[in-house]
């Protein structure tokens, strides 16, 4: 897989100039490159408590992003997933340790254990004071003797942070912080493995699954189980967690590990509130990446039963863009439509033949959906299937709602309704067609010449003609052929979606900004809609 990096030995270090470098002045880095790399407060004067975080690298924004006021006070990073040296940790603590003392922030793996207790027992034989704590928040693996750290670490962090930053003793924020690791849990799930620099990607989990309980290294998790929507990897995940949760009010900690998409990590957000677990976390911290795994495409979730003066903690303002804050779980607020957006409905009415031929019609645009959408994908983003037939979707919903015996007044209630529901251009465009068909059929015209004139006012505004590669490519002669009957209006629309494809420059659309060689000998997806409409109606 190709990465934005340049040399493999000098990924952590450019990294960590570049993350000081745009800090504005507030960071500085040890000297010793590139044996030693330390990030640091460039405004500590060794008066309080010191934090002292790290290991390996490939977490970011952890842990040097989270180094500032209320947070660490240096960051020690090591290799990607590899743990930093003896010497390379015990110059951070050397660097940062005043009277006040150090607290160790470690995660439960063997080379951290081994490197950090190493240089505490170091600077202790300097006559620092340096106590440390270790994170075992993962509960994927019950059996496992050592249960690892994620990202619950930064609960330890925020709130030994705010601790020290107020002037706390070593053994008082050392004590909170082994107190807040005993009520952390954390959990994660993920669609694939990361890929670690200069190394293959492992593809251990196949399509339609994904794996729960894997490590932010690319560990294995503890199973791998059938994936298809977020709502059940969210009931997985929260399965887990709330076996021996406490009774108390719990804040959550949605962490996104690298490979997730924002949009991705909102509906995530939205199932932890509403899934499970909704009423017993009433705070969230996220959703954001916070320690991630490089570019793996999944997600944790850490639980702590916070006590009031935590949560206030969790919720002190610090400067570092790398926390995201905390927020309160709220109810969804909803406000009325402003004035002239709610529509004025015509009284809905029944008539069996339209509601059937209705129906048929939305059924033909949703078994469409995957073909057409396939078919967009060649010229456009690939979404022309999934507009039409999540506007037909809406519409099979709002049938009852219709006036379908007074087709003057449907036409206008279709445009409504598409104007509210179907998405993107072709939403509008279709809501001007079937209002100004309304119009022309409220003068007494017949069906056929007033679907004509909502094609006419359509064009005005959309700007397209015959051969510009549109759904108009289909839609004019279908129309101009249907006094002959559907069969002929289907012949008409299957020509003209046909010719499209030798159409090799669009005027209008989305496929206006695609090459020649993208759009030949691909139908237009509007017009091919349009095509298949007309047959499976002949």
């Amino acid at each position: 897989m190709t990465q934005f990096l340049n040399e493999k030995a000098d990924i952590v270090t450019e990294a960590i100039d570049g993350l000081v470098a745009a800090s504005g002045g507030a960071l500085a880095r040890l000297d010793g490159y590139p044996h030693i790399r330390v990030v640091l407060r460039n405004d500590w004067d060794k008066s309080r408590v010191a934090l002292v975080s790290g290991g390996g690298s490939g977490h970011e924004p952890s842990h040097g992003g989270f180094v500032g006021p209320g947070m660490l006070t240096a960051a020690v990073c090591g290799d990607v997933f590899a743990s930093p040296s003896v010497d390379a940790v015990l110059a951070g603590i050397l660097a940062v340790t005043g009277p006040a003392g150090c607290l160790l922030i470690v995660k439960n793996y063997t080379g951290d254990r081994l490197n950090f207790g190493l240089a505490a027992e170091r600077a202790r034989a300097f006559g620092l004071k340096v106590r440390m704590v270790i994170v075992d928040d993962d509960i994927a693996l019950p059996d496992l003797p050592q249960a690892r750290g994620l990202a619950g670490t930064l609960f330890v962090h925020k709130i030994a942070g705010a601790l020290a930053e107020g002037g706390a003793d070593l053994d008082t924020v050392a004590d909170r912080a082994e107190s807040v690791i005993a009520r952390t849990r954390s959990i994660g799930m993920s669609l694939d493995t990361c890929t670690v620099p200069g190394a293959p990607k492992e593809a251990r989990i196949p399509a339609g699954m994904a794996e729960l309980g894997l490590g932010i290294h690319g560990e294995p998790g503890v199973e791998q189980v059938p994936f298809d929507t977020a709502r059940n990897a969210m009931a997985a995940v929260s399965e887990k967690l709330a076996a021996g949760m406490g009774d108390g009010s719990h804040v959550a900690l949605l962490n996104n590990l690298g490979g997730c998409s924002v949009l991705e990590t909102a509906v995530l957000a939205h199932e932890l509130f509403s899934g499970p677990l909704a009423g017993k976390v009433t705070a969230v911290v996220g959703p954001a990446a916070l320690m991630t795994s490089l570019d793996m495409r999944g997600f944790s979730i850490s639980l702590l039963e916070a006590a009031p003066d935590e949560v206030a903690a969790l919720g002190a303002d610090v400067p570092m863009a790398a926390w995201p804050g905390l927020s309160q779980i709220t109810s969804i607020a909803t406000a009325a439509l402003p004035d002239g957006l709610s529509p004025i409905r015509p009284p809905a009415s029944d008539h069996p033949d339209t509601r059937a031929f209705l129906t048929h019609v939305c059924q033909i645009m949703i078994n469409a959906e995957a073909d057409l959408n396939a078919l967009d994908a060649k010229s456009g983003d690939g979404d022309t299937g999934s507009t039409l037939a999540n506007a037909a979707r809406a519409l099979q919903s709002a049938m009852d709602d219709l006036p379908l015996a007074d087709h003057t007044q449907l036409f206008r209630a279709l445009g409504q309704e598409l104007s509210q529901t179907m998405g993107g251009s072709s939403g509008v465009l279709l809501a001007i067609f079937f209002a100004a068909a309304g119009d022309a059929a409220s003068s007494g015209v017949s069906t056929i010449d007033a679907l004509k004139a909502g094609l006419t006012r359509m064009q005005e505004i959309g700007g397209a003609e015959l051969g510009d590669r549109t759904m108009v490519d289909a839609m004019h002669p279908a129309l101009d052929a249907l006094p002959g009957g559907i069969p002929a209006a289907a012949a008409a629309a299957r020509a003209g979606a046909n010719a499209t494809a030798a159409m090799l420059q669009a005027k209008a659309g989305r496929a206006a900004y695609v090459n020649a060689a993208q759009l030949e000998g691909h139908n237009d997806p509007g017009a091919e809609a349009v095509a298949r409409l007309f047959e499976q109606l002949s």
